[in-house]
């Protein structure tokens, strides 16, 4: 046959079929669903907004007063306004007209 190679020799067809599906693997599970995950970090601090509410990387709750560029200006308590960078956000918990409105709801069933 001669797909055989001679004795002691690893047959090269084999050895790059191996190669190809390492590469592949390693593509689908680790560098593909980083891509993804940065895209989506991107694109939640473009869509950044005055009166979302925020949870930065170092762990502070805060709401958006203020949006300049790469700046924002988050209101952590009456009165307490800190400035960060736009990169600082870890995630967005939603807005504060939304959870008034949700408390305004919850209200009125109580009522009712």
């Amino acid at each position: 046959m001669f797909l055989q190679a001679p004795q002691g020799q690893p047959n090269v067809l084999y050895t790059l079929i191996l190669w190809a599906l390492l590469l592949a693997v390693f593509y689908f599970l680790l560098i593909r669903p980083q891509q993804q995950q940065q895209r989506r970090r991107r694109e939640m601090l473009a869509k950044l907004k005055k009166g979302d509410r925020v949870v930065t990387v170092g762990g502070l709750h805060g709401t958006i007063v203020d949006v300049h560029g790469d700046e924002i200006t988050l209101e952590l308590a009456p009165n307490v306004r800190v400035r960060a960078d736009r990169s600082a956000v870890g995630s967005v918990r939603g807005r504060k007209v939304e959870a008034q409105e949700k408390g305004r709801e919850r209200a009125g069933e109580r009522k009712g």
